[in-house]
């Protein structure tokens, strides 16, 4: 976005907060094309040098359990110094390694450039972990509770806007320029979203020193450390602002909470995640191995997929209004089911690009509710140990699926798979109606 517009939406704001306000748009602008380049086509990358699916997979399920185990001791590393010193520097030590993917195609083989690329995922996980945690306290130290909403809605409204050019960009370079240098030159691309996202990230000034128990959600399409692969497989950090105040897992993991309604909200979502993330590793191998997609292609999904998203959260506000948010999660998780459905009909170009749409609405719709849903059954004055089950649930479905999503492609194929899959989201949606 052009300066003068960024100080077009900067006139209305009081004069001392400009200059954080105008950091974190364009913080989110350079995260835009990192997240439309380097992220987006990492597992395309992969899928064209001959990965697996549990190759693929693996760049969830490693990041998950990193996150289990990272995100209580990150969160009392931060508290001790000031927050907005340790985001920018858990923003280096994460971002750094995008670095070393531009070259690994001139290093190594390609299936050594596949498990080196897991290693470095796994690797920057654990400072994306403490990024994750780091940047919501940021974020409520730096914006004042009642510009939350407009500073996190723009924001949102930005990275989806550079999302969507970027993908599409990238998408013709890769189709333009030999393999695997075009990836090189995306992988280089995101580098730079992410050296520059980082500067901006650190010229932030906190106007306090956040508690990390912020009463606020800031809504974002996308939280900064937390790793994705192209699918329906965008998550949020729900929650990771009230896990903060423990001092260990096991002193959040009260089973008294599982008792009566919100055990069986827990483990409906927990089957719904699980058969989400059964398909996230098999969508790439798909449209290479099966529809033999060119990357611009793609890069036209991608930029679909993340239009949608958008403009079916401009109509959030609204349909929430009229319908509440656990009628929306329902409608939500059975459109999810049409898209590894669609995927698995899919012989051409058109019926990709519509997939594309339809996952696109059904994540807008999920993605934007599923966290008021879960505050809406648990009590304000225990939210910790209540979200921490959710939290465990959903790092427990990615691994799984991440990992059995692969196993089952192996034995009956891809298509076969991706049609059980389907199946399978359906009756978790099912689940979640008769069981939220």
């Amino acid at each position: 976005m052009a300066k003068v517009s960024l100080l077009t939406l900067l006139k209305n704001v009081p004069g001392e907060y400009r200059a954080n306000f105008l950091h974190l748009y364009l913080d989110i602008a350079w995260f835009g094309v990192l997240s439309g380049s380097a992220i987006a086509f990492v597992g395309v990358f992969a899928a064209r040098q001959g990965a697996n699916a549990l190759q693929i997979g693996l760049l969830n399920a490693g990041p998950a359990v990193v996150n289990l185990l990272v995100t209580l001791p990150a969160s009392q590393w931060l508290q001790r110094r000031p927050i907005s010193r340790g985001v920018f520097w858990t923003a280096v030590a994460h971002r750094m390694f995008y670095l070393l993917w531009v070259f690994l195609p001139s290093l190594l083989l390609p299936q050594g450039q596949i498990w080196a690329i897991i290693t470095l995922v796994l690797l920057m996980s654990v400072p994306g972990a403490a990024l994750a945690v780091g940047f919501n306290a940021l974020f409520a130290g730096a914006v004042p509770l009642e510009w939350r909403g407009y500073v996190a809605g723009l924001r949102n409204a930005l990275l989806a806007l550079v999302y969507i050019l970027v993908s599409l960009l990238c998408g013709w370079l890769l189709d333009w320029l030999p393999f695997p240098f075009g990836y090189q030159v995306v992988f280089g691309l995101g580098f730079l979203g992410a050296v520059m996202s980082t500067v901006h990230l650190g010229l932030i000034r906190p106007f306090n020193q956040p508690n990390f128990i912020s009463r606020t959600r800031s809504r974002n399409l996308t939280a900064p450390g937390m790793f994705r692969t192209l699918g329906d497989g965008l998550r949020q950090a729900i929650g990771l602002r009230f896990l903060t105040r423990a001092s260990s897992w096991r002193g959040l993991l009260q089973l008294s909470v599982l008792h009566g309604r919100y055990g069986q909200i827990v483990l409906a979502l927990f089957i719904f995640h699980l058969t989400q993330y059964l398909a996230i590793p098999l969508f790439p191998l798909y449209w290479v191995n099966n529809l033999h997609l060119a990357d611009k292609h793609i890069g036209w999904g991608t930029a679909l997929f993340y239009t949608s998203v958008l403009l079916g959260s401009t109509q959030l506000a609204r349909l929430t209004e009229r319908f509440g948010n656990y009628r929306l999660l329902v409608v939500g998780a059975v459109l999810m089911s049409f898209y590894p459905g669609l995927t698995a009909m899919s012989r051409a170009l058109p019926l990709f690009l519509v997939t594309s749409v339809v996952g696109g609405v059904a994540w807008a719709l999920v993605g934007g509710v599923i966290a008021n849903y879960l505050l809406e059954n648990i009590p304000e004055d225990n939210r910790p140990a209540y979200l921490a089950w959710y939290n465990l649930a959903l790092n427990a479905a990615i691994l799984l699926g991440s990992l059995a999503g692969p196993a089952l492609s192996a034995q009956l194929g891809l298509v076969m798979t991706l049609s059980l899959i389907a199946v399978a989201r359906f009756l978790a949606a099912t689940v979640i109606l008769y069981k939220g």
